[in-house]
């Protein structure tokens, strides 16, 4: 059986997310693995693998911040907003200085509102958009939220051609919440600019504290399949903060049932006496109640006579083992 944990691999391109939890499924030799964040088959980089009972901690991972590196290519707009997709339109940019863009870029960092590629894999009523799209149907998306956090100009590159208009490419480093659409991004800065954009070039750099430096490729695992690579506790005590407990209160816990709060802002981990992770937690009115529980039921004794009542899981929300909205 395989053990609970993640493993941070780094995807490569022309790999749907879904295609590189296939390959750990085989290598895990189990079927629950899921994974923390959708990457684009054109996207390289972290994705976040949850293995065994850690799947159920990926809610938990997909709702940290994300980083990546990208390129912009300006002047050409596409039907995906990317370089998947057939190229819609064509506009020089190649009057475009280094300042303007940096200025135009300065008004996506914060807080702002952003409509998702119609090929994005949000649900209209209860179908993905890029399904809809396939079928032919018009998608017009709601703008929702996001926040970017950091959004930083590394380069910009002119790529004139021949003959035809030419293309202006922008390298960007950037922070943002979950739920925010790099390529949306790029579409909206050419936008801004008057000349059309679209995304060449996406590698995450991080999902929260799990980083690039971390990550293994499909050809290390391949190499050396023990898995997972961070183990139930270890991913435990990255995704939040540690509270031990003795034996009677993770007994209590493994069952579902609360113990007395201790002050701690949630959700965080609850620890037993023999370093095992028993269950993510949050307090309101004077108990901590578990959220997820993680650890087996501990202590049960079976009535001699007639059946055993079933024992209380408590709230324990499975959460995704497939694709979040995260993007690109």
């Amino acid at each position: 059986m395989a053990e609970d944990g993640f493993v941070i691999v780094d995807k490569p391109g022309g790999m749907t997310s879904h295609d590189v939890v296939a390959r750990v499924r085989r290598l895990a030799r189990t079927r629950r693995v899921g994974h923390a964040g959708t990457l684009d088959p054109m996207a390289t980089g972290v994705l976040v693998i949850g293995i065994e009972r850690a799947t159920r901690l990926l809610p938990y991972a997909g709702g940290h911040t994300k980083s990546y590196r990208g390129t912009i290519r300006l002047g050409q707009t596409t039907v995906t907003d990317d370089a998947e997709g057939e190229v819609t339109a064509t506009t020089d940019a190649a009057h475009l200085t280094e300042a303007e863009i940096a200025t135009a870029l300065a008004g996506f960092r914060g807080e702002i509102t952003q409509v998702p590629s119609a090929v994005s894999a949000v649900k209209v009523k209860g179908v993905r958009s890029y399904v809809r799209v396939r079928r032919g149907e018009d998608v017009a998306l709601e703008p929702r939220p996001v926040t970017i956090h950091r959004l930083d100009l590394l380069g910009v590159r002119t790529n004139r051609g021949a003959d035809g208009p030419a293309t202006v490419d922008v390298e960007i480093d950037l922070e943002c919440s979950p739920g925010t659409y790099v390529r949306a991004l790029a579409r909206d800065l050419g936008a801004a600019l008057g000349v059309g954009g679209h995304l060449v070039a996406l590698r995450r750099t991080a999902v929260g504290s799990f980083t690039l430096a971390e990550a293994v490729t499909l050809s290390d695992l391949m190499a050396e399949p023990a898995l997972p690579r961070l183990t139930l506790p270890q991913v435990a005590e990255r995704l939040f903060p540690r509270r031990d407990v003795d034996a009677a209160a993770a007994r209590t816990l493994s069952h579902g049932g609360p113990i007395p709060a201790c002050g701690q802002p949630g959700p965080y981990a609850v620890f037993g006496p023999d370093g095992r992770v028993i269950a993510i937690v949050a307090e309101h009115d004077g108990l901590a109640r578990a959220e997820v529980v993680l650890a087996a039921p501990m202590g049960r004794t079976p009535a001699p006579t007639g059946p055993t009542p079933a024992e209380p899981t408590g709230p324990t929300p499975t959460g995704p083992t497939g694709p979040t909205t995260a993007e690109p």
